[in-house]
């Protein structure tokens, strides 16, 4: 038998059923919308929750027990994850850009100026600003939870953590709030649909970031991760800064100078 440090995985059905979780909730939400029902819709999140959680069993139990992640497939994990970091910065490129191209050199319909005529903007420095400090406090508190891993101070990374989930929590449920007391929706003009695009997909990076998280938290209590052997903590905490300067920016040219 051939050795070699690659880890050439087994058959598996997570990837079929991811995807057709993905499908269901495309339909699902479709279907939704047209009021239609939300059977499709739920029957698809069931789907990827089970996926999730059985993918998620597989991997742990491949590079905690089995110790299939060795140094070369923990090297090529980490390129895994900067590209698909590199793809997300892409993505809100696209918004951005979106963005930019409409309130530089807005047109008659909206009333050339930007804010359009008739949209009153948020105030930046009321949730907005809260909601800043609470995204840069978590950049905070995951860094701490980092270094107390490399240091092996459990019981400090089990704090950190702790701090870290619950800001993710508090800054989903004021940005909840603060759509539903928006003067404005998705539907007013380029400003609306720009602005709730832009915010609305960083708002499900923060709840995918703060899933990512909660794992790492119920990895940490099971003694999971080593000083040397930590990788799966690494990934979701670069996955939060990336939210936090996106935020950064969503928060200077939306929240800011958009107004």
């Amino acid at each position: 038998m051939i050795r070699n440090p690659f880890h050439l995985v087994e058959f598996s059905p997570w990837p079929l059923t991811g995807s057709l979780s993905a499908m269901f909730i495309t339909v699902g939400l479709a279907s939704w919308f047209h009021n239609y029902g939300t059977t499709c819709l739920i029957f698809g999140f069931m789907l990827m929750i089970m996926t999730m959680i059985y993918w998620w069993r597989d991997i742990i139990r491949e590079s905690t027990f089995q110790g299939f992640h060795t140094m070369k497939v923990t090297l090529n994990l980490r390129w895994g994850m900067i590209l698909f970091i590199l793809s997300e910065i892409c993505f809100f490129f696209g918004f951005f850009w979106a963005y930019f191209h409409s309130s530089l050199a807005p047109n008659t319909e909206i009333g050339t100026c930007w804010p359009p005529i008739y949209i009153h903007p948020l105030n930046p420095f009321q949730v907005p600003l809260l909601n800043t400090t609470i995204l840069l406090a978590s950049g905070i508190t995951v860094t701490w939870a980092h270094h107390a891993i490399m240091y092996t101070k459990y019981t400090q990374s089990i704090q950190a953590m702790i701090l870290t989930i619950i800001l993710g929590i508090y800054f989903t449920l004021l940005q909840s709030m603060e759509y539903l007391e928006a003067s404005f929706s998705i539907a007013d003009s380029i400003y609306g649909s720009t602005f709730f695009i832009a915010t609305g997909f960083h708002g499900l990076h923060v709840i995918v970031g703060s899933t990512f998280l909660f794992m790492c938290f119920l990895r940490i209590l099971s003694n999971h991760f080593s000083t040397k052997h930590h990788f799966g903590f690494e990934a979701a905490a670069w996955y939060w800064h990336f939210v936090d300067v996106v935020w950064l920016f969503l928060y200077t040219f939306i929240y800011w100078w958009g107004s």
